[in-house]
């Protein structure tokens, strides 16, 4: 997945969408009043949530989905808690049972103009999220339950004078990642990797820094972070250099991909010691020497298309690896008419690695922005055409529908499901305790009403088993920003001005 930037997202208020600032905790929107979103408080509701449909559909019965087993990184927070897309092989699925749609109960908390987009869970079951805002990037602990903030920490600013488009810019701040001592590790805006401690009462402590800008081109930047099966941090930038770290002896080794290939999302490893990403070029399989020098194991071209179609973020692949088992690698490509989800072989001394490569979505309005979901021998892959920031869901308007399924067959891949559901930016999640996958959705409407829901979806039928409203009016936008489930099956999703916590009455 990809992230934009939410100091960004402040700015966008401000030049995209002319919104008047009033004071550090509140903005105003042309013709409304001013939005109150005090630290602490709820998100503030509108009266025109009255206006629409509060909850949609049936409850289900939970009808777990059997998946190849992800095997436990030594050096992360157990699956499921440790990063973005949930573990090693972002997989974007939880063995535990979400939320089934019976008196669904929904509590939010407002942080002000900012959004935690990555979030992990520690060892105590709060929340640590990477949280960005007009001050730069704040790591926050907090109550899993409550949503209060119990403690944060600025781990870096951002000078938007410097951004050449500050609504777009992912550089520093957009993934982290928690091992299993509670310890996050997360990129800067200043090209450096930080060390943070998460106490047992909740504090944040600063630990080491390693400084990475020496090793970047001039005005390059820290994208993603990510760490092998061997302890082996590994860094990745935007133009395109790659690297490792070595956190006891700070020794750092980099590689320098071929010019004009740059990266824009995360990274996955697995047991072999492969290191899997994806530039705007081609999907790599990467690997360290005993120094820790990476290499190039192998790299796959993949049809980037011809431009950078509205709802992306680069001309390339929007997603990060998805690994299913021993065996597949899954990406999502840019091609035109239609993108593709893409399946190989990764399994070491493969001849062959293209499996399948399926058209989905839309022809002429495909893409996405976001992960595939591993669901058991299949992918989930959700459309973003036509996102080009908040203001693309302003007054009713919303981005091109779409959510498919792909089956992995022995002999290639078919789509055996699209959804019309629309859902402009969500990284979905998939319930494997259950058999739902969750993405947060909007839908035209004519009256200019902007409704927000987290939907749920079957995944063996593709069928809308419920839908339940957040709020209405863009504070409930989600802007990138991923699903996730608690310890305790617990459904999170960040708006751009807080979050919402929803689970089973």
């Amino acid at each position: 997945m990809r992230l934009r930037s939410l100091a960004a997202l402040a700015c966008a208020f401000a030049l995209t969408l002319t919104a008047t600032p009033t004071h550090a905790d509140g903005f105003t929107l042309p013709g409304l009043p001013a939005l109150p979103t005090v630290p602490g408080l709820p998100i503030p509701p509108l009266p025109t949530d009255l206006l629409v449909p509060r909850f949609t559909g049936t409850p289900v019965t939970a009808q777990p989905l059997d998946a190849p087993p992800v095997p436990q990184n030594p050096f992360l927070a157990p699956n499921g808690r440790s990063s973005m897309h949930n573990d090693a092989y972002s997989t974007d699925a939880y063995a535990v049972s979400g939320p089934t749609g019976r008196a669904l109960t929904m509590r939010t908390a407002s942080y002000g103009i900012r959004e935690c987009a990555t979030m992990a869970f520690d060892s105590r079951d709060r929340i640590v999220g990477l949280c960005g805002g007009l001050e730069g990037f704040t790591l926050m602990v907090i109550d899993p339950v409550s949503l209060h903030a119990i403690s944060q920490l600025q781990l870096s600013a951002r000078d938007l004078t410097k951004a050449a488009n500050p609504f777009t810019d992912i550089c520093g701040g957009t993934y982290f990642f928690l091992d299993g001592q509670d310890r996050a590790y997360a990129t800067t805006t200043d090209a450096s990797i930080a060390e943070v401690q998460v106490t047992a009462a909740g504090g944040l402590v600063k630990g080491r820094t390693w400084p990475l800008a020496g090793h970047l081109a001039k005005g390059d930047c820290l994208v993603a972070t990510g760490v092998d099966w061997s302890g082996r941090v590994w860094w990745f930038s935007q133009q395109g250099t790659v690297g490792t770290l070595d956190r006891t002896t700070g020794a750092v080794k980099a590689l320098e991909l071929p010019e004009g290939e740059g990266i824009y999302n995360s990274v996955s490893s697995d047991e072999t010691g492969g290191v899997y990403f994806v530039s705007t070029h081609q999907t790599y399989r990467l690997d360290a020497a005993a120094d820790g020098t990476p290499a190039i194991t192998w790299a796959i071209p993949y049809d980037r298309g011809t431009t950078t179609k509205p709802g992306m973020l680069s001309q390339g692949s929007g997603t990060s690896p998805t690994l299913i088992g021993e065996r597949w690698i899954a990406i999502a490509d840019n091609a035109e008419p239609q993108s593709h989800v893409l399946v190989y072989d990764r399994r070491q001394g493969v001849a062959e690695r293209a499996h399948c490569s399926v058209p989905v979505l839309a022809s002429g309005a495909s893409t996405t922005e976001n992960s595939l979901v591993a669901a058991g021998d299949s992918l989930i892959i959700e459309n973003n055409y036509g996102y080009a920031g908040v203001q693309s869901t302003l007054l009713g308007r919303s981005t091109t529908p779409g959510i498919a399924r792909v089956m992995i067959d022995p002999d290639g891949c078919h789509v055996a499901w699209t959804s019309p559901v629309t859902a402009p930016t969500s990284v979905p999640k998939a319930s494997l305790g259950n058999g739902l996958v969750y993405v947060y959705s909007k839908p035209p409407r004519a009256d200019l009403l902007d409704a927000w829901y987290v939907t749920a979806i079957d995944i063996r039928t593709g069928r809308t088993a419920w839908s339940r409203l957040t709020g209405t009016g863009i504070q409930w936008n989600n802007h990138y920003a991923s699903i996730y489930l608690g310890p305790d099956g617990a459904l999170y999703v960040a708006t751009i001005v807080g979050l919402v916590r929803l689970t089973d009455g």
